[in-house]
């Protein structure tokens, strides 16, 4: 299972994925820690069993134990904060805003890395899922770091690029069948 192996099963008509993919992680500027745990929360964000088995490896690979475990961890729990924020910001009621979440979210806390790469794996999980506001706070955090914006853009260039190819692919597995 490998970067390769995800390329081969990516069909023709997708071309253009298959090149965005070498891009975005063959030429990335990002450090590895931070380029490989944005490509884990993300295979894992995006639920394609596919993409997960083929990334999973690789990124294994080249993060350490505790940035591994902490890729994970921002994928879950921007699972459940990407779902309670959209929702909240989305109902017109905006009275929900003001009450307590009541959830927890330790990890954000403390996530056994630094606290940047962390933020930045968050960010690019937000943008599969599809929370403004998180996404908002997210952004916020990392600027205020001295985050760059080119480099805020990497996660959300990866984000797209491999939540897109697990579309194509398990629509591909699926016509398969």
């Amino acid at each position: 299972m490998s970067l390769d192996s995800l390329k081969s099963r990516i069909p023709d008509y997708a071309k253009d994925l298959k090149l965005n993919l070498g891009s975005v992680i063959g030429n990335s500027d990002l450090p590895a820690q931070q380029l490989w745990g944005t490509v884990l929360a993300t295979a894992i964000a995006s639920r394609s069993p596919i993409v997960l088995r083929e990334l999973e490896p690789e990124a294994k690979a080249n993060l350490s134990p505790e940035a591994y475990q902490a890729a994970k961890s921002a994928a879950a729990i921007m699972a459940m904060n990407n779902v309670f924020y959209r929702t909240r910001h989305l109902l017109s009621d905006h009275e929900y805003g003001t009450l307590r979440a009541g959830l927890r979210m330790n990890v954000i806390g403390n996530p056994g890395v630094e606290k940047v790469d962390f933020e930045l794996w968050s960010f690019a999980v937000s943008a599969i899922n599809g929370c403004g506001m998180c996404l908002d706070s997210h952004e916020q955090v990392l600027r205020k770091a001295g985050v760059e914006r080119e480099t805020v853009q990497e996660a959300f260039k990866i984000a797209s690029v491999v939540q897109a190819i697990a579309v194509t692919v398990d629509a591909e597995a699926v016509l398969a069948e």
